[in-house]
Order: C-alpha cells, then structure tokens, then sequence
C-alpha cells in the first residue's frame, strides 16, 4: 500500500463492512458523511438513481460568509441543522446514515443530532 496510514486504511476497511449492508432508496435515502481535519460534508444519496438529493458542508455560503467561529463538534452541529432543513424543504424524511468508516462520536454524532433536532428521521 506504499505510505498509506495504518488509520486510513483501517477506515477504509470499516467504509466497506458498512457500505455492503447499508443501501439508500426513493424512500429512504442515505447520508453520508465526510470529514477532514477542517471541514465537515453530508450528503444526501438516492443510490437507486446514483444522484445527489441534498448537500451541505462548512463550505456553503451560509458558513463562508458568517464565518461560523466555534468547536469542531458545534460546527458539525449546525451543519446537521442546515442538511436537515434542506432535507425537509425536499420532502425528505428519513434516511439512513451512512458514517463512511468514521467512528460514531464527536463530530459525525454532533452532526447526526442535528440533523435529528432539524427533524430527519435515522
């Protein structure tokens, strides 16, 4: 694997375990989430039509402009907040969370409450 990390591709290893059971459809779609060491994205995903429904991340307008100040954890927090109000505006409801081999705590957990609070269903 040349100089991959031991840490990515442990979380690799744990995206595949999760990705072969967890499928988003029309009426229940997938969220998946992605995090870097600034920035945090999710992604709502209707894998039956392989296309995007909704998104949001720290690099949206609504964060860029505002300049969002806070802990990581508060961050991901309101992003949960804006793809859940997206969501709904779509007519989304529930949908399945998909943490891309991120361990469930801290920011992917900030970010599902949320996304919860806003009034997704997991």
């Amino acid at each position: 694997m040349g100089n991959t990390s031991q840490r990515l591709v442990s979380r690799l290893k744990r995206k595949k375990r999760i990705r072969k059971n967890i499928f988003g459809t029309q009426d229940r779609p997938r969220m998946s989430v992605f995090r870097s060491s600034k920035h945090i994205y999710a992604q709502i995903v209707d894998d039956t039509r392989g296309t995007t429904l909704v998104s949001a991340s720290t690099l949206d307008r609504e964060f860029k402009g505002n300049k969002v100040e806070g802990k990581k954890a508060e961050i991901a927090k309101s992003v949960g907040s804006l793809i859940g109000k997206r969501a709904l505006d779509k007519g989304i409801t529930q949908v399945v969370l998909d943490r891309n081999g991120f361990l469930y705590h801290g920011r992917i957990k900030e970010l599902s409450n949320g996304a919860r609070e806003a009034g997704l269903k997991f």
